[in-house]
């Protein structure tokens, strides 16, 4: 039996690499739409809700104010939302998607479909897997 402690028999190492492949390949799929990965979670974060807060926007994606702000900026100058000061509160941002980001949405779902297809990963591995990574995340929140 192979030693328990080595870097090949880490589940940590096995997701931090598997998360890097999907980085990647998420990458090349949005390359071109000259957006990032984290701007893709964005987008997705967006369309499911218009007009979040960047305070809910960043809970939304487990992000901090000091990396989504900087991001957000980066995606208005592109055209693809705009911030708009909350007029009942001041200290609130909303975040709304622009044309472009609507136009483009079947588009960038289709090219990100065709990318995680190359992958050979059956619908139902899919779900498997996502099923697994949601009981393994529920069961390392709860041991606080």
């Amino acid at each position: 039996m192979k030693e328990f402690m080595t870097l090949e028999n880490q589940l940590c190492f096995a997701i931090y690499e598997t998360s890097s492949e999907f980085t990647k390949l998420y990458t090349s799929a949005l390359r071109s739409f000259e957006l990032t990965f984290p701007q893709y979670l964005v987008l997705l974060a967006l369309w499911e809700k218009d007009g979040l807060t960047v305070k809910e926007l960043g809970q939304t994606l487990k992000l901090g104010t000091g990396t989504l702000t900087p991001m957000l900026a980066r995606m208005e100058a592109k055209g693809w939302l705009r911030k708009e000061r909350s007029t009942e509160d001041e200290r609130c941002v909303n975040i709304h998607l622009l044309p472009k980001a609507i136009e483009e949405k079947p588009l960038i779902h289709q090219k990100v479909a065709e990318e995680v297809l190359t992958c050979g990963i059956e619908f139902e591995e899919y779900q498997q897997l996502m099923q697994q990574l949601q009981l393994l995340k529920g069961k390392l929140k709860s041991r606080k």
